[in-house]
């Protein structure tokens, strides 16, 4: 049901921001990141399926709303909600939600035939992108790992998901043949200096865009719950205030990157090193709210896709 709507939600997000954002047609071109003759073909479509008339007529028009508000308050350059009438605590459903507004996404920038490096994170909300990517083909795609790999074959492993990506769109995956977490700093060093590791860094660093899910850092999340962390290092997390994590990164909650020896054991591509890329990060279900607050207050964010019930949490507790 979801999927049927895409379409239809696209057009509406262009007409909000042309009509009720008052952007011109190029900034509505630049927010979105594809063509102005796209941006023109979207608002005909919008005025002749009837969403435009004095107002913008569109069931999501109220989580379009809730994505003005956060956009300006963490000076992104898109947000997209997605609606959940569902249960508040259907956190499957969210990250469903979620992973096909990435999808979309995904879609919307690289339905070209240009040459793309698209750098991949790990998460549910992720799998469910590809899981619901549909209709993008482009062998100019390289979806390349962000981070090290989880040591179980988990359907979320950023392994898993840039090969399902790349399959799916006929490009090629460039897997980062790391761990997500070495035992100290002087190992993560050693495995950082590999040749494979330095070359697929390389890619990594240099990818146009970045895709990666907000992780909770508390007693009970799948971090903690996951086997990855020695009782040492969880020990640690605990003890630094530290409450999310993005891309094997982790904040505190006022933002900042948490000053301990964890934060130099994870093999990956750094926040002060993404720059020069499109940042999108996805996060689905309330109680990811403190964690997803932190990653925004770090400042390297562009883009932020995220459920409704999420959003107004955000909003109430920022």
């Amino acid at each position: 049901m979801l999927a049927v709507t895409r379409q239809d939600d696209e057009i509406a997000h262009a007409a909000w921001l042309y009509y009720v954002g008052k952007l011109s047609q190029q900034e509505v071109s630049d927010r979105l990141g594809i063509s102005r003759f796209k941006v023109l073909r979207l608002l005909a479509d919008a005025r002749d399926r009837g969403m435009v008339r004095i107002s913008l007529e569109h069931r999501t028009s109220r989580t379009l709303a809730l994505a003005d508000k956060l956009a300006e308050r963490f000076n992104l350059k898109e947000v997209r909600v997605a609606p959940v009438p569902v249960a508040a605590d259907d956190y499957e459903y969210a990250r469903l939600a979620v992973g096909i507004l990435a999808a979309s996404y995904l879609t919307r920038v690289a339905g070209n035939d240009q040459r793309f490096t698209i750098g991949i994170g790990w998460g549910r909300t992720l799998s469910a992108m590809a899981d619901n990517l549909a209709g993008l083909k482009n062998q100019n795609l390289t979806f390349v790992s962000l981070m090290g790999s989880v040591t179980h074959a988990i359907h979320t492993a950023p392994v898993d998901v840039c090969v399902r990506l790349a399959a799916q769109t006929g490009g090629r995956a460039m897997l980062m043949p790391a761990p997500f977490v070495a035992d100290d700093a002087a190992a993560c060093e050693l495995i950082m200096s590999q040749r494979l590791v330095r070359e697929t860094m390389k890619v990594a660093r240099s990818s146009t865009h970045a895709i990666m899910s907000v992780g909770e850092c508390r007693d009970g999340a799948i971090l903690f719950e996951s086997g990855l962390f020695s009782p040492q290092q969880l020990d640690e997390l605990r003890d630094n205030d530290v409450v999310g994590d993005c891309c094997g990164v982790f904040f505190k909650a006022d933002g900042s990157i948490a000053d301990m020896p964890l934060n130099k054991c994870t093999p990956c591509v750094k926040p002060d090193e993404m720059s020069a890329m499109d940042v999108v990060i996805t996060a689905g279900g309330a109680t990811k709210a403190t964690a997803t607050v932190a990653v925004l207050r770090a400042g390297f964010v562009d883009r932020l896709f995220l459920d409704e019930i999420l959003a107004e949490a955000i909003l109430q507790n920022s």
